[in-house]
């Protein structure tokens, strides 16, 4: 029994060691669960090479895509718990626990909230030939054509999913919802007047916006997106929508039972990159607004996540579609 007490406390003292060495020199994973290319993988790879400064450690993105985010998440559930493997995801953390009605991970219990990252709005756009040409002449149309009008998104659990949900459900109007396999199809069908809206975040339709291939409606923050092409566009918020706000966030994520010590070195290193006026430059040039407030810190990520899958939860049961 001495013996046994005695091995065990020098594991705990031999692995607290190696928590005040963290990083060590060793290089850490950014887990992103899609595809590489995309804005969430943009984002993982800006936040590493700002991280990696401050850690003095190298940090390589593992892009683990598939099943709408689920696989990299439990990857990352399952992982050692030591600090060199986290999850770099979006708001599919707070949507994931009701499109899907198994998931293998918790996404309270399993994860360790190491702070938010950034806040990416969304537009509401239309096609070219639509005849609206603001918001409120849009409602007058939407009413007018009651049960025909199409809204696009990117797949079922994607951000132009969720928004369009929320916009319906706001507005109060049915329409046919089209899933496409991505943002790319969508918009291309969009702007060939196939369908009638989309919703979609500024780092997927800005350019679209900018030359005039699609019609804009109002951004998806209360407050007007500071970027050339967008700071003229009005709020849904100020055009009527009242509090109308939907954001695609990203945030990192550590495994269960990571060490104190660890996190707060990386929750450190998290909040000097977002000071980083490199990283600032390009994820503005994204669209994205870096956080700045409170939700850096991980018990005050953790209360926002929790928040959002109050206020998705509701509006996606409704619509009664899930992803498995």
């Amino acid at each position: 029994m001495k013996k046994t007490i005695a091995l065990a406390a020098l594991a705990a003292l031999t692995f607290g060691a190696q928590a005040a060495d963290f990083p060590d020199g060793k290089t850490i994973t950014f887990v992103v669960p899609f595809a590489a290319g995309g804005p969430t993988d943009k984002v993982a790879r800006d936040l590493a090479e700002a991280m990696q400064k401050a850690l003095g450690a190298t940090i390589v993105v593992d892009n683990t895509a598939g099943a709408g985010s689920t696989i990299g998440n439990a990857k990352v559930a399952r992982a050692k718990n030591d600090g060199y493997t986290l999850l770099v995801t979006h708001v599919g953390m707070a949507t994931t626990p009701v499109l899907y009605r198994k998931l293998s991970y918790n996404y309270e219990t399993d994860f360790e909230y190491l702070g938010m990252i950034n806040d990416v709005p969304m537009t509401l756009i239309g096609k070219p030939q639509l005849e609206a040409n603001n918001f409120k002449e849009l409602q007058t149309w939407i009413a007018a054509h009651k049960g025909k009008v199409n809204l696009g998104n990117a797949g079922i659990g994607s951000a132009s999913h969720l928004c369009g949900l929320l916009f319906q459900s706001a507005l109060k109007a049915e329409m046919t919802t089209v899933p496409y396999k991505g943002t790319a199809p969508a918009i291309a069908d969009l702007m060939g007047g196939q369908i009638d809206l989309l919703c979609d975040q500024t780092t997927n339709t800005t350019g679209q916006i900018e030359a005039k291939k699609v019609k804009a409606y109002g951004v998806t923050t209360l407050k007007r997106v500071n970027t050339p092409a967008l700071k003229d566009i009005p709020t849904l918020d100020e055009q009527g929508l009242k509090n109308f706000q939907v954001t695609i966030w990203h945030g990192l994520y550590a495994p269960k039972g990571t060490p104190a010590p660890v996190l707060k070195k990386l929750n450190d290193a998290l909040k000097t990159a977002l000071k980083d006026p490199d990283f600032i430059r390009r994820e503005e040039a994204l669209g994205a607004v870096v956080v700045s407030d409170k939700r850096s810190d991980p018990a005050e990520h953790k209360k926002f996540v929790q928040s959002e899958v109050a206020r998705f939860g509701p509006v996606i049961k409704e619509a009664g579609v899930y992803a498995d």
